[in-house]
């Protein structure tokens, strides 16, 4: 069980390293680059769409908004730049074993 969160917790480390070269990449949209800014200040800030005291519909929005906002930007960026970001990182873990 705990192998299985050791390499789901890689799999979100690995996607975030993604994202953030993504981020970096010139030829990342500019809609999308605000729309990846947008989910991390969304997921980091202390105010929600629905406030996190209000039982579970509270802690739900966080878990849909964030993944949605996330989705809709890898939707905006070329699949050529998502594909290289990837094999960067990959390549990066790999030199590193």
């Amino acid at each position: 069980m705990f192998a299985r969160f050791n390499a789901i917790g890689r799999q979100i480390t690995s996607e975030l390293k993604v994202y953030r070269l993504v981020m970096k990449d010139k030829r990342t949209p500019k809609l999308a680059k605000g729309i990846l800014w947008f989910a991390v200040g969304y997921a980091f800030l202390p105010f929600d769409i629905i406030p996190d005291f209000i039982p579970v519909l509270g802690q739900i929005d966080d878990l849909v908004v964030v993944p949605g906002l996330v989705f809709l930007a890898l939707r905006l960026i070329p699949n050529d730049v998502v594909a290289d970001c990837r094999k960067r990182v990959v390549d990066s873990q790999a030199n590193k074993t």
